[in-house]
């Protein structure tokens, strides 16, 4: 009788388990590592850690295994230091697909863990990254959940197509977690010059698409969002600025891409209408004129210029 009675307890509170709602996300404190905030026992996220130190602090936390979606090479050396695993799935600011939302999931639920996802500054990819890895994997995370972990993390919902993806990216069923590949890259080659720039031009075509339409989305891509691509723009230049190749640039280089970037800059805050701040059509033809000849200043001197007998 005594037996009887201590199953059905036990099975009473399995059943509680299994209905209790995810963790709600807790910001940690941790040398080296900002922006730590743990979403479960199994799934932290943040910025990328600085050096031995962060790594240090990841190892007391139990973390075995790093995610990162930045695009900078990986700090092996330190990882390894502290027996931490890396596996480095960049992606961009324009969205997760779900092939890169798998592939992270995947490593969430095979490799190790804790795990731990990063970005850059732990703000915009990395929580999108961890928010889509915890609903995926965990039935009782529902969407709102896997949002406020990117709010806690001080998440822009300018970044429309990330802030988007919790909410279209459907869970997967187990069969299709385990069809997906397992291999994982330490360091995945980082891209060229050249690879950044047709995402520069695919993005500045869409701009010129805009423009034509009189700031609007064009008829034939109503889902383009002027402010938003804008944005993408920015943040193209910026990964740009973070590249090897571009520091091995000449200085007038680097110096245009600034400015590049800061005319990029200028063109999206004209686009952005708040509260505050009326849209003006003048101001955005003028804003896209000056970013428009920041560009063309670069290309004339590294794009166009006609190539010297030696490169030829």
């Amino acid at each position: 009788m005594y037996l009887k009675s201590l199953l059905s307890v036990l099975a009473a509170l399995a059943l509680l388990a299994a209905d209790a709602p995810a963790d709600a996300p807790a910001k940690v404190d941790a040398a080296g590592v900002p922006n730590l905030i743990r979403l479960s026992d199994h799934i932290y996220q943040g910025a990328m850690p600085q050096g031995d130190a962060g790594f240090a602090s990841l190892e007391k936390l139990g973390v075995t295994t790093v995610i990162s979606v930045d695009g900078a090479r990986p700090d092996l050396e330190d990882a390894h230091k502290h027996g931490i695993r890396y596996v480095h799935l960049p992606m961009g600011y324009d969205g997760m697909t779900r092939e890169q939302a798998l592939r992270v999931a995947k490593a969430v639920r095979d490799l190790p863990g804790p795990v731990y996802i990063h970005c850059h500054k732990g703000t915009m990819r990395g929580p999108t990254a961890a928010a889509v890895a915890h609903l995926f994997l965990d039935d009782h995370c529902t969407v709102d959940q896997a949002l406020e972990g990117m709010t806690l993390a001080g998440f822009d919902p300018h970044y429309i197509n990330l802030w988007a993806a919790p909410k279209e990216l459907k869970r997967p069923t187990t069969k299709e977690l385990d069809e997906v590949s397992g291999v994982f890259l330490e360091s995945a080659p980082p891209p060229g010059l050249t690879d950044f720039m047709v995402h520069v031009n695919a993005t500045f075509e869409d701009l010129q698409a805009i423009r034509k339409a009189e700031w609007k989305a064009p008829k034939d891509k109503p889902d383009l969002d002027p402010p938003h691509e804008a944005l993408q723009l920015v943040e193209h230049f910026k990964e740009l600025q973070r590249l090897p190749k571009t520091a091995e640039r000449p200085e007038d280089f680097r110096a245009k891409l600034a400015d590049a970037l800061d005319k990029a800059q200028q063109f999206e805050d004209v686009l952005r209408v708040t509260k505050a701040k009326a849209f003006s059509a003048p101001a955005a033809e003028e804003a896209h004129k000056r970013m428009d000849a920041a560009c063309l200043s670069c290309h004339a001197v590294y794009r166009d210029a006609p190539a010297k007998k030696k490169d030829r």
